[in-house]
């Protein structure tokens, strides 16, 4: 028999157990998750698989100080928040649950006023957040150009080197970050990491001589599988490690006549003439206004009837911020934007969609 244990109501004006704060903001019955506190205190399902610890006072700051994702993200990152049930690097199914079955409400002033008393004042005070989170989009903004080449060579540092070695855990032997396309649902990572980048290539007609520029090149994924076939090609990255395996992996290929990885600033490749420039998962990085001259310059590269293929996130409409929320913003791509695809949108302006653009295509999860 499945029992779910609810917090007992305090006494009027009685300390409260962080148990019993937490049933004040979830509606009744909203808790499928087993709840304990550093204080003792339990509350949801006593048999739940999924669970989360608040291991210490902290961590109620981090919640309390900054509500939403990135409050939650900082007690996770910080330690203060356990999963239970789920592997620590994967919690996505305790986070599904917590969004699909978990209802807050807002208390009232006297109970949130008894709330605070419980927490303590000391504990809502903010504290500096874990080292691993970039500064806020307004601070960066207050320090400078926040698309110049210096900042932009801080947010790819931050994000991507982090270490080879990590990127090898979890990406496949190609090392490509962006996402793969699936010829068939049994299909290996592997497989479908190769027919992404046969898409490209196809798209992008390239054949034995010709010249390509791949922006944004990553570890290089693209430049090797056009080099295997016999294409003349220049990648460039701001991830000096990205560059360094990606250099190294083109030796061990026998390659280096055909390719060259740079840790550059695209903007800095003065090269011009390729029949064809890749630009896969860069554009994110770009900012929304610089679009026109980002693809203005791409094209600048291009021979007289050369192509560009650009692959890039899109939203669903333009109707909120184009840049990332919370945790995404500090903890995963700082200064990513972008944007839906329709005719408001600043690539409708661009000079490659006056002259050659020629078709637009979606991939999705589906």
């Amino acid at each position: 028999m499945t029992t779910i244990k609810e917090a007992s109501r305090p006494i009027a004006g009685g300390k409260l157990t962080m148990a019993e704060i937490l049933a004040i903001f979830t509606a009744p019955g909203q808790q499928p998750l087993k709840f304990a506190a550093y204080d003792g205190s339990t509350a949801g399902r006593a048999d739940a698989a999924l669970g989360l610890e608040l291991t210490s006072p902290r961590g109620i700051t981090y919640l309390a100080t900054a509500p939403g994702e990135l409050g939650l993200a900082r007690a996770y990152v910080s330690g203060d928040l356990q999963t239970r049930g789920v592997h620590p690097g994967d919690p996505y199914q305790l986070l599904k649950a917590l969004t699909d079955r978990v209802h807050f409400k807002r208390p009232s002033p006297r109970v949130l006023a008894n709330v605070v008393r419980s927490i303590g004042v000391e504990n809502l005070l903010p504290v500096a957040p874990p080292p691993q989170e970039a500064p806020p989009r307004w601070r960066r903004l207050a320090e400078g150009l926040l698309h110049s080449k210096s900042r932009d060579a801080e947010a790819i540092r931050h994000h991507y080197d982090v270490s080879n070695t990590f990127y090898e855990w979890v990406l496949g032997p190609s090392m490509t970050y962006t996402c793969a396309v699936y010829p068939h649902a049994d299909a290996t990572l592997e497989e479908a990491q190769e027919n992404k980048y046969r898409l490209i290539f196809e798209k992008l007609r390239l054949q034995p001589g010709d010249r390509l520029l791949d922006v944004g090149c990553g570890w290089g994924g693209m430049v090797r599988y056009a080099a295997r076939r016999g294409v003349h090609v220049l990648g460039a990255t701001l991830s000096a490690e990205q560059a360094k395996w990606a250099q190294q992996a083109i030796e061990d290929d026998g390659l280096t006549d055909l390719a060259e990885v740079r840790h550059c600033d695209y903007r800095d490749v003065a090269e011009t003439g390729f029949d064809a420039v890749s630009s896969i998962g860069l554009t994110e990085h770009i900012g929304v206004r610089n679009y026109p001259a980002y693809f203005g310059f791409l094209k600048s590269k291009l021979c007289t009837g050369g192509l560009l293929l650009n692959h890039c996130i899109t939203r669903h409409d333009n109707k909120s911020a184009p840049f990332a929320g919370g945790f995404t913003d500090r903890y995963v791509f700082p200064t990513e934007s972008w944007r839906a695809r329709d005719a408001s949108s600043p690539t409708s302006k661009t000079p490659v969609s006056r002259c050659c653009t020629r078709r637009t295509s979606g991939i999705t999860t589906r």
